[in-house]
């Protein structure tokens, strides 16, 4: 089997991204403490052309050399604005016709085999800080709740784990809207 090269997979350029039409979806990073893990997530919205990403409190911006090293040049691609509280954040995006959705592990939660976003125009994933999960005033601002279901002995995915697994279902389900 052989790979194929970087011509092979014809990517486009960040100015072709900028004008492409994206999936309709934001992704909110309530509060995350990890530079690493912001630049992940850049990376992974950047190949799913997610609209914007919304970064929150103490959550790391561009320029950042930790955000860059995990981004390989997703900063530059994915559109981003800061934000002093998720709360602001996500009141924004309810005003804008956004479902708001967390990824958390919580009482009325949809196990994400079970997500169906079939009635949804568009909608805004909320990820929260590393060791709190979601804020709770945010969670009550939220329209769902998503859980991906883990059978080992570890209570949580890592942010960028959790990013990847749930943007990749939100693509595939929103894509052609």
């Amino acid at each position: 089997m052989e790979k194929l090269s970087m011509e092979q997979l014809g990517r486009i350029s960040v100015e072709e991204y900028k004008n492409s039409k994206k999936t309709p979806a934001v992704v909110v990073l309530d509060n995350v403490r990890s530079a690493l893990n912001v630049g992940s997530v850049f990376r992974t919205s950047d190949a799913f052309r997610i609209e914007k990403i919304l970064l929150c409190g103490i959550t790391a911006t561009p320029p950042n050399a930790e955000i860059r090293k995990t981004a390989i040049g997703a900063e530059q691609s994915v559109d981003y604005q800061y934000f002093k509280t998720t709360v602001e954040a996500v009141k924004t995006l309810k005003d804008s016709g956004y479902t708001i959705i967390a990824v958390e592990q919580a009482k009325e939660s949809v196990m994400i085999e079970n997500l169906d976003l079939s009635g949804i125009e568009k909608a805004a994933l909320v990820f929260g800080n590393e060791v709190k999960g979601v804020d709770d005033n945010v969670m009550e601002m939220c329209d769902l709740c998503v859980e991906i279901p883990q059978f080992g002995t570890k209570h949580s995915l890592n942010i960028s784990v959790s990013a990847g697994i749930v943007i990749w279902e939100v693509f595939r389900q929103l894509k052609d809207r």
